[in-house]
């Protein structure tokens, strides 16, 4: 399992923490970040290799859930696996009626993303 992993989050910190944990995992091999929904929209035109996308929700210019509802309307992205991660478990009907495939709860912890990227890949 080679992974391309796209990690979508306004905060840098939030980011890096992620690129950290991803890196740890041999089944990554390769992660690119974008700031918000538009620019992950514009990394997937570019990658169509991208395997699975782990979303923030609460992001500027497009969050999570206007994200995914772009991102689904193209039938061509319905093999692509989104994994939600958020602070706010108040959101989860939200996002899985936007047609995100799971949710994980921040501060995410290492062995809980490893299981979902093994059950996601």
């Amino acid at each position: 399992m080679a992974l391309k992993v796209l990690i979508v989050d306004d905060d840098f910190i939030n980011r890096k923490l992620l690129q950290t944990l991803l890196k740890k995992n041999p089944g990554v091999s390769e992660t690119i970040e974008a700031e918000n929904g538009s620019d992950a929209l514009d990394k997937l035109k570019k990658d169509p290799n991208i395997n699975i996308i782990l979303l923030d929700i609460m992001m500027p210019v497009v969050d999570g859930v206007e994200f995914l509802k772009i991102f689904r309307a193209d039938m061509k992205n319905a093999h692509i696996p989104v994994i939600v991660l958020s602070t706010d478990d108040t959101r989860k009907t939200e996002v899985y009626e936007n047609g995100a495939n799971d949710f994980l709860r921040k501060p995410v912890k290492e062995n809980d993303l490893n299981a979902k990227l093994e059950q996601w890949s």
